[in-house]
């Protein structure tokens, strides 16, 4: 299968105040059902709530941490279960294999003609998906903490590490570091940042053949073992929402965090005028000598089931193009997000990931197999960081659980 995207983020970004909107005023999205799964932050609450709003009726929506284990079994029963996924680069290509979303070229000829053609995500010559905002991991940070120590903002990871070692000499935190580093996704996606800042490529080219069992592979894996030794030591329990509790709560000053994330960690709910009025963001961090950005480029997007009727899909379509439409940009949303859609007005709290854009970061690969890896990487590298085995030991068992499950996928023969 071979995956194309017409969704170029940099073209989207310098397009954004030329673009075509999609239309206000959607009143009424029809008489069918409306049943949404996805992630829980705020722009995708807001998504929801507009869509919702628009479907009335029996429309509801599932937000969760755990919408990806959720999103394939709930929509492979006919009728399925939810009527769209919001998705990212990685999650549409399990949804794609599972033959569980259906192409929606009829449904943007007939409902979405005003919608722009750049934020029409196309997998093999068929639109899958619509996108709707930007994100991408990038250094957040506590301007008043680096100023106790005398430190600049850290542009790397090595001066990631020599603030956090200085923040414990001088006895502000204990640890000092923040990260997504829970096991199993999370954790798979530090690495896959990490790797790609070191200028590592995960397969051989043209082919589904893993090559991450390399100096650059142990480069990044040493990285992220240094980092870990100034996080809380139940961080391999922390995904996104603990991680940003810790921040909250004061107990961290430097960390590797998603753009949409932040804006809730530059609020007043939450924490002390301490912590939220020295909350500050910046741009992708680097590691190594090779000045590629370690993070990855992601779109937001969502998508139609194809086990539904043809009502339930043309008002779940029409209610998700209402979800995402300029209509739903006011004081309060502008910020959740780098919006793809007119009227989107960055302010400070998007210059994260509007950095990484500028910086060339890769997209993250929306390939068939990059799902196989990035399981096998979340299942095998805690026992690394954990001290249980070493660097070259741990690839090792990475590229043998993922050559084993690409074999078995048809991937490999």
């Amino acid at each position: 299968m071979t995956f194309m995207t017409k969704l170029t983020l940099g073209t989207a970004f310098a397009a954004l105040t030329a673009t075509t909107a999609l239309s206000d005023g959607h009143e009424g999205c029809g008489d069918g059902r409306l049943n949404i799964i996805g992630n829980e932050f705020p722009a995708i609450q807001t998504v929801a709530a507009a869509a919702v709003e628009c479907a009335g009726g029996e429309a509801e929506a599932n937000l969760t941490a755990d919408h990806q284990t959720l999103n394939v079994a709930g929509m492979t029963g006919n009728p399925a279960e939810y009527t769209t996924a919001i998705v990212a680069n990685s999650s549409i290509v399990a949804l794609i294999n599972e033959d569980v979303i259906r192409p929606l070229d009829d449904l943007v000829a007939e409902f979405g003609q005003d919608i722009p053609q750049q934020q029409l995500i196309t997998v093999d010559g068929k639109v899958m998906a619509v996108a709707f905002m930007a994100n991408a991991q990038h250094l957040v940070y506590r301007e008043d903490v680096l100023e106790q120590i005398g430190a600049e903002v850290p542009t790397s990871y090595e001066e990631v590490l020599e603030a956090a070692a200085q923040i414990r000499e001088a006895g502000i935190m204990e640890y000092p570091v923040g990260g997504a580093y829970a096991a199993g996704w999370n954790l798979a996606q530090e690495f896959t940042n990490m790797y790609l800042g070191t200028g590592g490529q995960f397969f051989e080219p043209g082919t589904a053949q893993v090559s991450i069992n390399n100096s650059q592979g142990v480069e990044a894996l040493e990285m992220m073992k240094a980092l870990s030794e100034y996080m809380n030591p139940d961080f391999l329990t922390h995904d996104s929402n603990a991680t940003s509790a810790e921040w909250e709560a004061g107990n961290v000053a430097l960390m590797n965090m998603w753009g949409s994330r932040t804006g809730v960690l530059m609020d007043e709910e939450g924490s002390e005028p301490e912590v939220y009025e020295n909350t500050k963001v910046g741009g992708p961090l680097t590691v190594g000598e090779s000045g590629t950005p370690a993070t990855t480029l992601w779109w937001d997007g969502w998508t139609v089931a194809k086990n539904i009727s043809d009502d339930d899909a043309a008002t779940t379509f029409k209610a998700m193009a209402a979800g995402v439409s300029p209509a739903i940009l006011n004081d309060e949303t502008m910020p959740q997000a780098v919006w793809l859609m007119e009227g989107f007005e960055p302010a400070p709290v998007n210059e994260g990931v509007l950095a990484t854009v500028q910086s060339g970061a890769a997209p993250y690969p929306m390939v068939p197999f990059q799902g196989l890896l990035h399981t096998a990487l979340g299942d095998n590298i805690a026992d690394f960081l954990q001290g249980n085995e070493s660097a070259e030991q741990t690839l090792a068992d990475i590229e043998a659980a993922y050559t084993a499950a690409a074999k078995e996928k048809g991937f490999l023969q």
